[in-house]
C-alpha cells in the first residue's frame, strides 16, 4: 500500500475561463459603446438642424425674447425662449419642493425606523406610484386637483394652471427620490450605527448625523436626476396646464428690481420647453421651415441643461462618495 497520499487536482481548464472571461468582457464594453453612441447620436441629430435655426434667427433673439410663436395665423414668427424657460422652472422648482423633502423623509423611515414587515408593504407601493403613466397624473391633475383647490384655497385658479401640473410631477418623482435615497442610506455600514448608539445617540441623532450625512452623495444624486426628471416631463404639463406659452407680469420691486410673481406663473395657463417641442411637432408645419428647425434648438437646450445635471450630480457624488 503506498504511503503517499492523493493530492486533489486543483486546476481548471483556463483555455474555458479565458473564453468566458473575454465574452462577459465584449458584452459588457459593446453594451457601453452602445450607450455612448445613442448618447452621441441624439446629439449629433439635434446639433445640424439647431445650428440650421441658428443661422437664421439670432442666438441673441432666442435666448432673450419674450414672446414665442412658431406657427402664428397670418402674424410674425417669434421664438423668444423666455416664457418657456419661465414655465420650465416654474414647474420643476414647484415639483421639486413637493419630491425632495416627502422622498428624503420616506427614505430614511424605510431605512431606519420601518420593520421588515411595513417596508415589504411600503416598498412596492412606492414602486408601483413610479409606473403610473404620466398622462394618467395629469388626467388626475385636470379632473380633480384643479376643481378641489377651485373649491377650497384657491377659487380664482385656472382651468389650465401651472399649480396643479408641478403637484402631480412632485409626487410623480416621489419615488425616484425615496428609492435611490435609501439605496444609498442602506449602503452605510451598521458599525456606524453602532458607534453612535454606543454614544448614547438616539436613532433621530443617528439617522440625521450619521446616516444622511453618509450617504449624502447618492441622496444628493437622486435630486439630480429627479430635477432632470421634471424638466423633461410633457403629458403632465399638457393636459393640465395648457399648451400656450404666456409671459408673466414683471413687476417693480421697492429698490427698482424687477421680479415675476410666483402667483402669476403658478396660478395660469402656461407651456414648458417641452410643450412647445410637442406643439411643433403635431402641427402642420412642413421640415425644413424655421419652427422645425427650432423644435431641434429646444431639444438641443433641453440636452445640454440635463447633461450640465448629470455632470453637477457626478462631481458631487465623487466628492463627498464615503468608500466603505
Amino acid at each position: 500500500m503506498s504511503s503517499e497520499s492523493e493530492s486533489p487536482d486543483l486546476t481548471r481548464d483556463r483555455g474555458l475561463s479565458q473564453l468566458i472571461e473575454g465574452t462577459s468582457t465584449g458584452v459588457f464594453a459593446l453594451c457601453a459603446a452602445v450607450t455612448l453612441v445613442t448618447t452621441v447620436a441624439i446629439f449629433v441629430t439635434l446639433l445640424e438642424p439647431a445650428l440650421e435655426f441658428f443661422a437664421e434667427v439670432s442666438l441673441t433673439e432666442f435666448l432673450t425674447g419674450t414672446e414665442w410663436s412658431p406657427n402664428p395665423a397670418g402674424g410674425e414668427l417669434l421664438f423668444g425662449v423666455v416664457p418657456l424657460v419661465i414655465g420650465t422652472l416654474t414647474v420643476t422648482i414647484t415639483a421639486a419642493f413637493i419630491a425632495i423633502p416627502i422622498g428624503t423623509l420616506t427614505a430614511v423611515y424605510l431605512s431606519e425606523y420601518a420593520t421588515t414587515r411595513i417596508r415589504a408593504v411600503l416598498k412596492p407601493m412606492l414602486e408601483i406610484l413610479a409606473g403610473i403613466p404620466t398622462v394618467v397624473y395629469g388626467y388626475f391633475a385636470f379632473v380633480y386637483v384643479t376643481p378641489a383647490l377651485q373649491a377650497t384655497l384657491l377659487p380664482n385658479l385656472g382651468t389650465f394652471n401651472a399649480l396643479s401640473a408641478s403637484l402631480m410631477i412632485g409626487i410623480m418623482t416621489i419615488p425616484m427620490v425615496s428609492s435611490i435615497s435609501e439605496d444609498a442610506m442602506n449602503a452605510v455600514p451598521d458599525r456606524l450605527r453602532n458607534a453612535g448608539y454606543g454614544l448614547g445617540a438616539t436613532k433621530y441623532e443617528v439617522s440625521t448625523s450619521i446616516v444622511i450625512p453618509a450617504s449624502v452623495s447618492g441622496i444628493v444624486s437622486s435630486y439630480i436626476l429627479a430635477i432632470s426628471r421634471a424638466i423633461g416631463e410633457t403629458m403632465i404639463v399638457v393636459v393640465a396646464m395648457g399648451s400656450q406659452a404666456n409671459m408673466p407680469q414683471v413687476r417693480d420691486a421697492m429698490f427698482g428690481i424687477p421680479y415675476i410673481h410666483p402667483g402669476d406663473v403658478l396660478l395660469q395657463d402656461g407651456a414648458t420647453v417641452t410643450v412647445a417641442m410637442v406643439n411643433i411637432a403635431v402641427s402642420d408645419l412642413t421640415g425644413g421651415t424655421i419652427p422645425y428647425k427650432g423644435m431641434f434648438a429646444l431639444g438641443l437646450a433641453l440636452f445640454l441643461i440635463t447633461l450640465v445635471l448629470n455632470v453637477i450630480s457626478d462631481m458631487i457624488a465623487k466628492r463627498y462618495r464615503e468608500v466603505y
